[in-house]
């Protein structure tokens, strides 16, 4: 939720802390995340090391760049710059090195919720 209502932060490296930390915190909410229709499936699939669909991945790397570069304009300062663009790089890297899904996942791909 943090990710959601402050500004610059992602919400999906929240989600994925979120998860990791249901996983043995909670069962119940571990279940619930993966069992949302919107967020549900895809969460299951990167977890289980298929990828992320391709629309995931190319929406993350634009925006990612669409919001680094005007931050490294305003900030000003030559190093700073240079270390968001090194984030903003390795990223990328990452992003690009994760399998792409093929087919996006379908809400019946993820775990039932309870009792089914």
């Amino acid at each position: 939720m943090v990710g959601i209502f402050v500004p610059l932060l992602p919400t999906t490296p929240f989600v994925l802390l979120a998860s990791a930390c249901f996983l043995r915190g909670s069962p119940a909410a571990h279940a619930w995340l993966h069992s949302h229709p919107r967020l549900g499936p895809c969460l299951t699939a990167y977890e289980q090391g298929r990828g992320i669909p391709l629309r995931a991945k190319v929406a993350a790397i634009a925006l990612l760049w669409l919001s680094i570069i005007p931050a490294i304009v305003y900030v000003g300062i030559p190093w700073a710059g240079l270390a968001m663009g090194a984030v903003a790089a390795a990223v990328t890297a990452y992003l690009l090195h994760l399998p792409t899904l093929r087919s996006p996942p379908r809400a019946a791909e993820a775990p039932a919720s309870r009792g089914g």
